[in-house]
């Protein structure tokens, strides 16, 4: 696979693209290229939309860009493991954060779920997908994570397949090197759903709930309470080192 171009601005594009399609510029879109990178007719950027691969593409208009006009394919399109992130909402900045580095990361989809001590029950998903998009930019990522609506832990259980493997990171859980435990869990061939709950911990109902799902892995991140960002990271570089794609060539 073609590696990524790091020097290049990227711009994910909501439409299809192909050799010789012209992309109109909006005036957020226009203004970054134009007065944010100085860039002006003729310049190149990458664009993708998470279907078509990758694609440079050149800038057209006068002293203000108004427009792409894509050139060639530069890598085709890839699928991402089938890497599910899931949970409970914070704060804006932090969940700005954790959205952004589940994504750089490798999640698929991000889905939030309510549960008894979530402090913030109302979700930005808008908010969410501009740092989905933002992160898949700077990144170099081809796909988009899908972005679900919030829903109640128990109901999220109950819908989700059972043939998933589910890592649920738990503070009570007993404290073992978290690549050798997940070691035994069984692979993720059927997908992963990998859930960090509050900073306030599970419930005591939500924990057994967890603990009776057909296929679950209950998960500590050592010796130290992370807060719930950072355990996000900790927890999807785990799985990934583990389960998930980084043995990928």
């Amino acid at each position: 696979m073609a590696r990524s171009d790091f020097r290049s601005p990227r711009l994910y594009i909501d439409g299809p693209l192909g050799a010789g399609a012209a992309v109109p510029l909006d005036r957020d879109r226009s203004n970054y290229l134009g007065n944010v990178l100085r860039l002006g007719p003729g310049d190149g950027v990458l664009v993708f939309n998470g279907r078509d691969g990758e694609w440079r593409a050149a800038i057209e208009g006068g002293k203000r860009p108004t427009a792409l006009r894509v050139d060639a394919r530069v890598r085709e399109q890839t699928s991402s493991a089938d890497l599910r992130y899931v949970f409970a909402p914070l704060k804006h900045a932090r969940l700005d954060y954790m959205v952004q580095k589940a994504v750089e990361m490798g999640a698929s989809g991000l889905q939030p779920v309510l549960t008894r001590f979530t402090q913030v029950a109302r979700v930005n998903l808008e908010r969410m997908q501009a740092n989905a998009i933002e992160a898949a930019e700077q990144c170099g990522i081809l796909s988009l994570a899908a972005i679900a609506e919030p829903l109640p832990l128990d109901r999220f259980l109950s819908e989700r397949d059972a043939n998933r493997l589910l890592i649920f990171c738990d503070e009570e859980a007993e404290v073992a090197n978290p690549v050798d435990a997940l070691a035994t869990s069984g692979n993720g061939k059927s997908g992963i759903d990998v859930l960090i709950g509050p900073e306030g911990g599970f419930a005591p109902e939500e924990r057994d709930l967890l603990l009776r799902q057909s296929r679950v892995h209950r998960l500590s991140l050592g010796p130290r309470i992370l807060r719930a960002d950072t355990a996000a990271v900790a927890a999807l570089a785990v799985v990934q080192a583990t389960l998930g794609d980084w043995d990928k060539g």
